[in-house]
């Protein structure tokens, strides 16, 4: 189907032709959209500072029918803003409510299409460009949503991240005060819990950058690979526990060679289940987050199990080794860990509004975790909002 992009100012509204109109009939429904446009446009948007409205909430709210050419039936389209240069607004932090409705969204989106492990990946590689060393928003990377913009999301690192996106568009587009930095982290730890991993003590109320060039430059990004994968992991995580906990994230997941260079196309465990077909897997049961990881890297039992140079290395530098014993023999220590480290990067190069962000579960109340980072020092008690 052919696909027409009306261009306002640097927002993109993508729209398909209903194959049952009229040329007229379809180009009234585009002007439509385009005085949806316009009228979205009025507010003031500052780039060095706050937007004084929503921009993109008729935008993302904006459905146009489309009908099929080969059945008639009618469905719904979400008009899409990944490519449009434009985010959320930057002081558009996310409102408890909504965080608590698209937990719920995600949830269920997770019910029905399998998608943890990309959408684990989605919020790691969000806040994973993160550079210590500059201080300035958002030039230093870190969760900020800037995952939507093209420039970014074509990083060879981001390869297949574009499905993720698609996936969570459609919530994104139900709550206007979810920036994508906050939706992309919530999801991430959704993920996990949903897979029967720790409950992660997050904060929220991440703002958006506004604009591509507020992109990182490509190869912030870990590599599976380097030629010294301790030396590469130190650089990105100082702490020896924090580097091994999170690489047990690779739990969940697999890799495809046509994205990463790794791993084989498919391997028995991938031929047949859940989730579309293909791939190399590090565990047997890669939508199940526990602590198998390190059990089978330890034991090398199985050849059909995906170990990347930078998994290898957990049980041969001393400093890793001594935690990923740890891991394989107690589940339980590894959740606690994993779920204080996960809260950690996901905080990484975030700015928040407001300063001392959104919460959305007690983390002194926590049983899977015990956290005492940046969520728990920079709140009072009467910000703890304690959920299921």
């Amino acid at each position: 189907m052919e696909l027409y992009s009306l261009h306002y100012s640097s927002l993109i509204i993508s729209c398909a032709p209903m194959a049952s109109l009229s040329g007229t009939a379809t180009s009234r429904l585009l002007a439509s959209a385009l005085t949806a446009a316009r009228s979205s446009l009025t507010c003031s948007f500052d780039r060095s500072g706050a937007s004084s409205s929503l921009i993109l909430q008729r935008f993302v709210s904006f459905i146009v029918l489309v009908s099929s050419s080969r059945n008639r039936r009618t469905s719904l389209y979400v008009p899409s803003v990944f490519y449009s240069g434009v985010a959320s607004p930057k002081c558009a932090a996310s409102a408890h409510e909504q965080l608590k409705k698209a937990r719920e969204d995600v949830k269920e989106l997770l019910k029905t299409n399998f998608c943890h492990p990309i959408l684990v990946r989605l919020g790691w590689h969000d806040a994973g460009t993160y550079n210590k060393d500059i201080k300035e928003w958002p030039r230093r990377g870190g969760a900020n949503g800037s995952l939507i913009f093209e420039i970014e999301l074509k990083h060879a690192a981001n390869a297949g991240l574009v499905n993720a996106l698609k996936l969570l568009q459609p919530i994104k587009g139900k709550y206007s005060s979810l920036t994508y930095a906050d939706l992309f982290q919530l999801a991430s730890a959704t993920a996990v819990e949903q897979a029967g991993g720790p409950k992660i003590p997050m904060k929220y109320g991440r703002v958006d950058v506004s604009e591509p060039e507020g992109c990182p430059e490509e190869g912030r990004l870990p590599d599976a690979g380097p030629p010294l994968p301790a030396n590469h992991l130190y650089l990105r995580f100082p702490v020896p526990q924090e580097i091994v906990a999170l690489s047990g994230a690779h739990t969940l997941g697999r890799s495809r060679p046509d994205r990463s260079g790794w791993g084989k196309p498919e391997t028995k465990y991938m031929k047949d289940g859940l989730g579309a077909p293909g791939g190399h897997s590090w565990t047997v049961k890669w939508l199940k987050f526990d602590n198998s990881y390190f059990k089978d890297i330890k034991e090398k039992r199985d050849e059909n199990l995906l170990v990347l140079p930078t998994d290898a290395v957990l049980f041969d530098d001393p400093s890793f080794k001594l935690y990923a014993e740890k891991y394989a023999s107690d589940q339980e220590a590894f959740f606690k860990d994993y779920a204080e480290a996960h809260a950690k990067l996901s905080n990484l190069g975030a700015k928040f509004d407001p300063p001392e962000g959104i919460l959305m579960i007690d983390p002194r109340l926590n049983n899977s975790a015990s956290y005492s980072g940046t969520c728990a020092r920079n709140s009072d008690k009467s910000n703890w909002r304690e959920e299921e």
